[in-house]
């Protein structure tokens, strides 16, 4: 009889105990069976996805894991594009991969992002001046409440910074994705990446923001960066043992932006809709979903800025999460005495799994470091992996 295995085999942090059981479906068909089986039984369930964003309890998960298998990359009649439907289970950083090697533009800076396609819209992933909603046309999706599937545009999906419908409550499974690329070659016949957008990845590919370079020039200058910073998964680097950024940039009133040190990093996001902006604590995100009734649901909404206030319009500001941490007094490289949990040595954002540390371990370091900016800038930094059975 085959063992159930512990979460921390199947997250890239590497914490997590034996859940009560384990299922990893094949087809979109046996996704959708099982789901509604799951769901009429009224057990909990996790959705687990590439396991790159999950931090389990090492007392494991009394219900049900879903882990997605699904795999096929199809392309389907558009006019003027290349349209794709990609089925959850694709690896997304295979899937940039082989965009790139049939010459189509779109997400090659969002190469090296480690989880799985159906993860992809959840969060809005985004990297080196690229998101998933410009070139996301719409998801597959299995709703929870009705157990139907139906198709959803992006506009429905109203995508934001690392934020979507499904990251606000909308429970269920993305069972496929459809994303629109471009297929534009150069005189030499390589295909050009979209303009450069971010002034680091300018830099590392000695070009100007603005430009249009070969995109597997891009892509592997995306992946020097990510592997610089650990966040590539990568077996001999013990930075990579992590759940990559562990707090999302906060969001916050320009008002409470100028109060900041005058070098504190910041990026306006103009226009600010909606007038009150913050950020969702522990739900859903990169397509980790957890439910007890309701899949998806926040363990706790929690401002995504100031504290004890909202970050109201009518502007509204990005800053820098690294640069907070390491501003409060935290370097790459912290632990606290006696945990096998520090921070990167290579990023302050990403928290990693030095060999044997616990769950607990991992959110005792989390809560220090969000007490740590708290206290010093009065911002509430909010973490982006899905907590199981924990809180922070």
């Amino acid at each position: 009889m085959d063992q159930t295995p512990a979460l921390s085999t199947l997250t890239t942090l590497r914490v997590g105990g034996v859940p009560e059981r384990v299922v990893q479906p094949e087809t979109t068909e046996e996704l959708a069976r099982v789901a509604r089986e799951v769901w009429a039984s009224g057990d909990n369930w996790l959705l687990l996805g590439g396991g790159s964003n999950t931090v389990a309890s090492d007392d494991g998960f009394d219900g049900t894991v879903i882990r997605i298998a699904t795999r096929g990359i199809e392309r389907i009649p558009a006019h003027g594009v290349v349209r794709l439907r990609v089925q959850a289970g694709e690896s997304w950083d295979g899937l940039v991969a082989h965009t790139v090697r049939e010459g189509w533009s779109g997400i090659e800076a969002l190469s090296g992002i480690p989880g799985l396609v159906g993860a992809a819209p959840v969060q809005n992933i985004g990297a080196y001046g690229q998101e998933l909603s410009s070139t996301l046309v719409a998801v597959d999706f299995l709703d929870f409440a009705t157990g139907d599937v139906r198709r959803m545009s992006a506009a429905e999906l109203e995508l934001g910074y690392r934020t979507s419908v499904f990251k606000q409550g909308l429970a269920g499974i993305v069972l496929t994705v459809e994303l629109d690329l471009a297929e534009n070659d150069d005189v030499t016949g390589a295909a050009l990446s979209r303009p450069v957008a971010y002034a680091q990845l300018a830099d590392e590919l000695g070009v100007t923001i603005g430009t249009r370079v070969p995109a597997v020039e891009l892509r592997r200058a995306v992946l020097r960066l990510r592997a610089s910073k650990g966040m590539i998964l990568d077996a001999a680097d013990p930075d990579s043992v992590s759940a990559g950024s562990f707090f999302t940039n906060p969001i916050v009133s320009e008002n409470f932006a100028r109060s900041l040190p005058a070098d504190a990093p910041r990026w306006p996001m103009t226009p600010a809709e909606p007038d009150v902006v913050t950020a969702l604590a522990a739900a859903g995100a990169a397509g980790e979903q957890t439910g007890a009734g309701v899949a998806g649901a926040p363990a706790g909404s929690a401002v995504g800025g100031l504290a004890g206030g909202l970050a109201h319009g009518p502007y509204a500001v990005k800053l820098s999460a690294a640069w907070l941490i390491e501003s409060a007094g935290i370097h790459r490289g912290f632990a606290l005495p006696g945990s096998s949990a520090a921070i990167s040595s290579k990023h302050t954002l990403a928290l990693t799994n030095r060999g044997g540390a616990t769950a607990a371990e991992i959110v005792q370091l989390a809560g220090y470091v969000q007490s740590r900016v708290q206290s010093e800038f009065g911002v509430i930094l909010q973490p982006e992996p899905v907590l199981v059975g924990l809180t922070l």
